[in-house]
């Protein structure tokens, strides 16, 4: 293994054990067995590093994310993707991460959605905006009936719970006494789809005209 990689993997290990913030770099290179310079030498800084080995787990799930949503339009030919098939997109490429080797980067998920101020601002932006810009369209579109806002809403809600699946698998297996396990990629999949889907496609609670009113002051 190169001395790149040694760094991203000990970086992917303290990040989804301590969070971004609380790591320091100095921790990294004791975990890595490098000095600083080979940090500095390969990622300039420490925002540079969080956004690589963010970016080298989250880029090629976002380009399947993309790879899918663009299959099922195909499908479609034209017609209103079904949100069974969008949240499909969205949530298997994530969701099959469990399978795959990437068992370190499953918690951070978890982290990405709760690292506060700046950090989470700069992470949307390099990392998530553009699914935004291809999502919502789609998801608008399957959803005439929903304010704008609402749609947010739920989406934001909808991401606190994949967030909260991949992060809390330990207390899913403690709560339920061992029953059950989030490796069981396809039966997650179902049952988050099924719970998102309910949540899109729920009935509006409260008064849109109300969180106008409200937002305008």
């Amino acid at each position: 293994m190169n001395t790149k990689d040694r760094i991203l993997n000990a970086a992917e290990r303290l990040f989804a054990r301590d969070g971004f913030e609380a790591t320091s770099l100095r921790a990294i290179t004791a975990e890595a067995k490098v000095n600083l310079a080979a940090v500095n030498y390969h990622f300039q800084s420490k925002d540079a590093l969080v956004q690589a080995v963010i970016g080298r787990r989250m880029g090629p799930v976002n380009a399947q994310r993309l790879a899918l949503l663009e299959a099922y339009e195909a499908e479609a030919a034209g017609q209103p993707l079904p949100l069974e098939r969008i949240m499909d997109a969205f949530l298997r490429p994530v969701i099959a991460l469990v399978g795959s080797h990437a068992h370190e980067f499953v918690p951070l998920i978890g982290r990405i959605y709760v690292e506060p101020g700046e950090f989470a601002e700069r992470l949307y932006t390099q990392q998530f905006e553009h699914m935004r810009e291809r999502f919502f369209p789609v998801l608008e579109r399957a959803l005439p009936d929903l304010p704008p806002g609402e749609l947010a809403w739920r989406v934001h809600f909808a991401i606190g719970a994949l967030a909260h699946t991949m992060a809390g698998s330990k207390i899913l297996e403690m709560m339920s006494h061992g029953r059950c396990d989030i490796s069981n990629v396809e039966g997650t999949l179902a049952r988050l789809k099924a719970f998102v889907i309910a949540g899109l496609t729920a009935g509006l609670t409260t008064p849109v005209s109300l969180e106008v009113h409200h937002a305008a002051h």
